[in-house]
């Protein structure tokens, strides 16, 4: 009989996973089975070191109460050589009836500003994710800023991300590597119904940018933003991504901040990076954006519209250059072996200096069938009037000056609405003969059907 009180005593005092994480230092926790209800967030020692954290076999889930309050579920203020593997997180999301949020203010990080996610990491070097899955995620699913040699493999991230008072995306529900973040992996997750980007990175202005990463072999679906943003960022590699419906729901579409979605966005100022062999199907908006983007190549990648114009109310162009940073200018930029198949719009917008556009296959360009429509605007700027009917465009700017000569613009297929006659064109005052256009191969597809 004493046995089993004090049995049944022990019990009552087992180690819960708040009370293990929060004193947990270094060497291997054991989580035990079960859903755990918290109130405020765990918080790691800021000295763990050398600490795994394991879910137990049968699985761990931290679950935010409705009374929750803290900037995520598990926080790490700092440490090295952290890892957790098979933890889910629950952030209870329609419980916590969140406040509608916006973006935070151009010199606020998200870190100081985003409440609610799932794992926020600081200033930690050498963190491992690996297994871990987050669900009804009102913030961020994983959060990580100022930190070094990270390796997130295998996340699993569904129905996350909130929104802000006109009830639409505020980039939350993803994954995001914050300030300066080096030396970073994100391999094989899936992400699935997220309401802001996908993956991304992002720093300040004035702060580092992320460097030296590597996103690859993630699949994105249903994203109402961006499947992949590098934002302010060097040496990034993007390979061997899927996503599949960016831009859904279209209610939920940022229309007032202009953020039309993306399958991979470029933000800030941005080298030595390399787009390559990434696969995404139904974009309601760009394949590729190079918004910052100089000095790096987009190659072998696939973008795939098959379904009627209707479909696509934000559809753009394919891949586009813009100049937004001032610290940079778009030149030395290889565009090669792209394959773009159904448009609104363009195909490719060309601005600035020194690029190659080589070996890319455009087909069904022009899906809108402009100038002879009267369902789209034809005419977004009519001192341009061939901008939005053209397969590549050479513009003479995008948000600065920045005409398009010294490029390279050969060996491309293009198909499309109106294509035997806009194949390629160029803005007032940039000259053909400022760059090297040849052996381009350009039709109506119609005609080529008819043909065949």
């Amino acid at each position: 009989m004493k046995i089993l009180l004090f049995l049944a005593a022990a019990s009552l005092f087992a180690a819960t996973p708040e009370t293990l994480l929060r004193t947990a230092k270094t060497g291997v926790v054991e989580l035990p089975a079960g859903v755990f209800e918290i109130t405020r967030e765990i918080t790691l020692a800021p000295d763990a070191h050398d600490l795994e954290i394991r879910a137990a076999k049968a699985g761990t889930t931290l679950k935010a109460a409705a009374t929750f309050r803290g900037r995520a579920l598990l926080a790490m203020p700092a440490g090295r050589n952290l890892r957790i593997t098979g933890l889910t997180l629950d952030g209870n999301r329609d419980a916590l009836q969140a406040k509608p949020l916006g973006l935070p203010p151009s010199d606020v990080m998200f870190s100081r500003f985003t409440p609610d996610n799932g794992i926020l990491a600081e200033n930690v070097t050498g963190l491992t994710l690996k297994g871990v899955a987050a669900v009804n995620i009102a913030g961020f699913a994983v959060l990580v800023n100022a930190s070094s040699k990270v390796r997130l493999e295998a996340i699993t991230v569904r129905d996350s991300g909130s929104l802000n008072l006109k009830k639409r995306n505020n980039t939350t529900g993803g994954i995001l590597l914050e300030e300066g973040t080096s030396d970073f992996e994100v391999l094989q997750c899936k992400l699935i119904n997220i309401r802001g980007n996908g993956i991304w990175t992002h720093s300040l202005y004035t702060s580092k940018r992320n460097g030296k990463g590597r996103i690859a072999g993630n699949d994105i679906v249903q994203v109402a933003r961006d499947a992949i943003q590098v934002g302010h960022a060097t040496q990034v590699t993007v390979e061997d991504n899927h996503g599949r419906d960016i831009g859904y729901p279209a209610s939920e579409i940022d229309l007032e901040g202009a953020a039309f979605p993306v399958g991979i966005d470029t933000a800030g100022n941005v080298d030595q990076s390399v787009y390559q062999n990434n696969t995404f199907d139904e974009i309601d908006g760009k394949c590729i954006d190079l918004d910052g983007f100089h000095d790096g190549e987009v190659s072998g990648n696939t973008c795939r519209n098959l379904e009627d114009v209707k479909s696509y109310p934000f559809g753009n162009f394919g891949i586009i250059m813009n100049n937004t940073n001032p610290d940079m200018q778009s030149k030395n930029i290889r565009i090669l072996n792209n394959t773009i198949d159904g448009t609104l719009f363009g195909g490719i917008f060309v601005i600035g200096s020194g690029h190659t556009v080589s070996g890319n296959k455009l087909s069904r360009i022009n899906m809108s069938h402009c100038p002879d429509t009267k369902q789209f605007n034809c005419l977004y700027n009519p001192a341009q009037p061939l901008l939005l009917r053209t397969g590549i465009y050479l513009g003479s700017g995008a948000e600065r000056p920045a005409p398009a000569q010294g490029n390279t613009i050969e060996k491309n297929e293009i198909g499309g609405y109106g294509m035997s006659r806009g194949c390629i064109a160029f803005a007032p005052g940039v000259k053909k003969e400022a760059n090297r256009i040849e052996k381009n191969d350009c039709s109506d597809e119609a005609q080529i059907a008819w043909l065949k």
